[in-house]
């Protein structure tokens, strides 16, 4: 299966073969090579690998180091620190050298790379729920990144056990989430400007045409506080401050287009007054003489604002 670019594969195989840019290592923190896949790395790569990796060591558990390949097909190696010298890992760890994994390799740029079961060998941790962990990390890094430069994630596994657990986790929950996402429902702001004994209105270049609250959709990684203050800038010039929220609105009919969810804010508005971003028009209204094309369900938002306000007195 594909997300944006990339391409996800489980198989069944020996990761020492792998024909990829850089295979993972499951590794203990100081990364000594000794059993398991961290052998079999050595034993086929040499012993440079394991040289390499110990000089930039000890690290913290959920940390990722990059050495040369040595012999083996792949340039590079990245090892994650899966677990210490007890051996003992959880999920927290291997959630946290999958994503740092990922990350390092984005950093070097590298396009394709090959997992093992991080934390299923020598740190006892199952299958089940390894690949529920990676395959969240994996979806976390894709849409993270704006433009991953990882086009193939391969996870090898030695056994048909687990080939089988890691394409029913994996690939169904990537298909699933991705599924999900382009469903919706999204997730939107909205902000109730108080300027000049009004509210700053809108009117929209895009449709649903007429005039609207500024607002807009939250990109990812940013809070609602953060959305909002940014979508009121971008649409009108003004700072908004002091803002309290107001509600949140969820019917799935809310908006013409697909399903959204508005976290709607309240606050004032301070600085020059400008049209910008999709805005055609910004006007300053009252709650009692509001236009007659409003778009969404922005003027029930303004209502419910407006007994906020009067409760309040």
């Amino acid at each position: 299966m594909k997300i944006k670019n990339t391409e996800i594969i489980i198989t069944k195989g020996d990761i020492t073969e792998s024909n990829v840019e850089a295979i993972v290592n499951a590794a203990n923190n100081k990364f000594y090579m000794g059993g398991g896949v961290a052998g079999a790395i050595k034993k086929k790569g040499g012993s440079l690998i394991e040289e390499e990796a110990i000089k930039q060591g000890p690290v913290e558990v959920g940390e990722a180091v990059i050495t040369q390949a040595g012999a083996l097909k792949a340039k590079y190696v990245i090892h994650a620190a899966t677990m210490k010298m007890d051996f003992k890992t959880d999920e927290g760890i291997i959630r946290k050298a999958t994503y740092n994994t990922l990350k390092l390799a984005q950093e070097k740029k590298i396009s394709s790379i090959a997992f093992c079961a991080l934390g299923c060998g020598v740190g006892g941790f199952s299958y089940e729920a390894a690949s529920k962990i990676m395959a969240q990390e994996v979806f976390r890094y894709l849409q993270a990144a704006a433009q991953p430069t990882l086009k193939k994630i391969e996870f090898v596994l030695f056994s048909e056990e687990a080939v089988k657990i890691f394409q029913k986790n994996i690939e169904d929950y990537l298909k699933h989430i991705t599924g999900k996402l382009r469903e919706g429902p999204f997730l939107t702001v909205d902000g109730i400007v108080e300027l000049d004994n009004g509210i700053v209105m809108i009117e929209r270049i895009n449709p649903p045409s007429g005039w609207a609250l500024p607002g807009g959709f939250v990109d990812y990684g940013e809070t609602v506080e953060a959305a909002v203050k940014r979508e009121v800038k971008e649409e009108t010039n003004l700072d908004f401050s002091d803002f309290k929220l107001l509600g949140v609105y969820s019917d799935p009919k809310r908006d013409a287009r697909f399903h959204t969810v508005s976290t709607v804010f309240y606050g004032k508005g301070k600085g020059k007054l400008k049209a910008a971003s999709d805005a055609k028009n910004v006007k300053i209204y009252t709650v009692d003489s509001l236009p007659e094309k409003i778009a969404f369900d922005h003027r029930q938002i303004i209502e419910d604002y407006k007994k906020r306000i009067d409760k309040i007195g």
